[in-house]
């Protein structure tokens, strides 16, 4: 192999114009592609940067030219040569050197390269426990490059804007007590304190509260998260969280804040302008109109609730809905008369996966009459009052859902999205940002047989609200706030209780008795005992952030080192068994049985 001694690079591959005719130059790069058209043999050499075509031609210099056939895929090479204007009719206006090549004049080969498992030059449909494996050549992929790229920008821009408004960027223990309340911890055995655990954080919530009892006022972090829970396209055992917290505020202080970051990093980023405020739902509203507390509001198809006027029908399912105390609810699917009897079939099926006992349906035929089972259930009034209230027209097809309205919340939320994914109702390239707020502060856990945090137990509940705490807790709302961006939620955070006296009336309607209440939260308590402010926070998902920012659908695409949806890395194979000698020096014994 060559070595670089004494030759320095000039430029990338990307940086070379018409400007640049008659330099010589240096680059450095890896070998895209060879081509071998007869005596002149051209490489598309390939750095961080982009590309750039070199020549080696007898003409230019004869041992460069017959060292040049030696050249395969992805050897790392550095060439000197002069910059020349392209033959006319060979020019590449794709790429930015498109104009221009290098005649190459010297060749120095610095390593050399096995045949990649799958093309590095093209977005081919390469399997993704593939990709995983070879991380380090799936990373030189130009789409996977711009992801990363796009990363670190976002996170430059983020301290930038943040620091300009006079917050701390400050570091939180990654070594910590567990505190079980949401996703399983991940445990680190103590090798010095025997028989005691440290866990890998959740997220830092107590240790930016006791930040803000501190006096630090306004904190922020990009920080690592852990949680041993079930994966999927938008979540790793592993994340990073964009993690903030502020003294002496309410919420509209923080919405106005994060929107203004948001506003930013989309102009200086993606250079699209975003109009704030962003729109606002409550809980409630979010899931009676989507379905779901994480709405996607870029395309129509609203649940509808018609419970009022199926209470009276005589379609038994139906009335016995209502009289149950659930719900009876419809989507309008416009324009969709076309839908065959199998894709309706499919639809109830993908219905019943989700929980529904099936999925009614009602075409309107261009003479205003129904085509459905369901039909002769229904007076002409009847008929006409759900057409109305669903403003239905012919061509429309209607989709009912009776249950319980979490049931049906949930069922017509997924239908909602299946159906704009199949008539390609959602836009590309659109961002639609919605606050959802007021969720309840408590939800029961028929399981537990308690109530239990929706958010987490260190979050405000509404102070109109508070009578009702210890008589009908999950009447309760909470002062918290998610923001959602085309149906994912990206952040959420809430106003804090700062008070012992308080905190101890939300352990009290969480079944959380003191001995329990100090065991696991106990330094927190103590903090609040010294003079706490009132202070909120957010954190933001950084990884899906970027993922839709990039127009991926996968987190992974956006991380360097993902795991899969095991939670294995399978470039390093972790997890990975241990010898005994390392258990034994953290006094574990060995409990599996293969």
């Amino acid at each position: 192999m060559d070595s670089l001694k004494g030759l320095k690079r000039t430029h990338d591959c990307y940086s070379l114009t018409e400007a640049s005719l008659g330099h010589e130059v240096v680059l450095m790069g890896w070998v895209l592609r060879r081509r071998d058209h007869g005596g002149v043999i051209f490489v598309d050499l390939r750095d961080r940067k982009g590309i750039t075509q070199v020549v080696f031609a007898p003409e230019v210099e004869s041992e460069t030219h017959k060292k040049a056939h030696n050249l395969r895929s992805e050897y790392v090479i550095a060439v000197r040569g002069t910059v020349r204007r392209r033959p006319e009719g060979m020019e590449n206006t794709r790429i930015k050197t498109g104009m221009i090549e290098v005649a190459c004049t010297e060749l120095r080969i610095l390593n050399t390269a096995k045949t990649p498992p799958f093309p590095l030059d093209e977005e081919t449909d390469v399997d993704e426990s593939l990709r995983l494996k070879y991380r380090f050549l799936d990373l030189r992929r130009p789409s996977m490059l711009e992801g990363l790229t796009l990363r670190h920008r976002v996170c430059q821009d983020i301290r930038s804007y943040l620091n300009n408004l006079d917050f701390l960027e400050i570091e939180t223990p990654v070594l910590t007590r567990s505190t079980p309340e949401g996703a399983r911890d991940y445990l680190v055995p103590s090798r010095v304190n025997p028989g005691r655990f440290y866990a890998l954080p959740q997220s830092p919530q107590l240790y930016k509260q006791i930040l803000m009892v501190a006096g630090i006022e306004r904190y922020y972090q990009i920080v690592k998260c852990f949680r041993d829970e079930d994966l999927r396209a938008d979540r790793q055992p592993e994340f990073t969280q964009l993690d903030m917290e502020l003294s002496f505020i309410e919420e509209q202080d923080i919405i106005s804040l994060i929107e203004g970051l948001i506003q930013h990093l989309f102009k200086d980023v993606l250079d699209i302008s975003l109009e704030v405020p962003f729109d606002r739902l409550t809980y409630q509203e979010a899931m009676e109109r989507f379905g779901t507390d994480r709405p996607d509001t870029r395309f129509g198809l609203e649940i509808v609730d018609i419970s009022r006027i199926a209470s009276g029908c005589s379609l038994k399912v139906f009335s016995s809905a209502v009289s149950s105390g659930g719900v009876v609810k419809a989507i309008n699917g416009r324009d969709m008369a076309g839908m065959s009897r199998k894709e309706l079939d499919d639809l109830t099926e993908f219905a019943v996966g989700h929980g529904a006992k099936g999925l009614a349906w009602v075409k309107i035929k261009e003479d205003g009459s129904w085509q459905s089972p369901i039909a002769k259930f229904f007076s002409e009034e009847e008929r006409s009052q759900i057409e109305s209230i669903l403003n239905a027209a012919p061509g429309d097809i209607l989709f009912f859902g009776a249950d319980q309205k979490t049931v049906v919340h949930r069922v017509l939320g997924e239908v909602r999205l299946e159906l704009a994914r199949q008539r390609g109702l959602i836009p590309e390239n659109k961002f639609n940002f919605v606050w959802v707020t007021d969720f309840p502060l408590l939800e029961y856990d028929e399981d537990q047989g308690r109530y239990v945090a929706v958010h987490h137990p260190f979050t405000a509940p509404m102070e109109e609200d508070l009578h009702m705490l210890d008589s009908d807790p999950g009447a309760v709302r909470s002062r918290a706030y998610d923001l959602v961006l085309n149906g994912v939620e990206i952040g959420g955070g809430s106003i804090r209780i700062h008070t012992p006296q308080l905190q101890e009336r939300v352990f009290s309607a969480l079944k959380i008795d003191e001995d329990e209440a100090r065991e696991k939260f106990g330094f927190l308590l103590d903090a609040l005992t010294y003079g706490a402010p009132p202070h909120g926070g957010i954190a933001f998902g950084l990884d899906r952030l970027v993922m839709l920012m990039s127009g991926r659908n996968t987190i992974r695409d956006v991380i360097a080192f993902p795991k899969t949806q095991k939670a294995q890395c399978l470039l390093a194979r972790a997890p990975a068994r241990v010898n005994m000698t390392q258990l034994a020096e953290l006094y574990l014994k060995p409990g599996w049985t293969k």
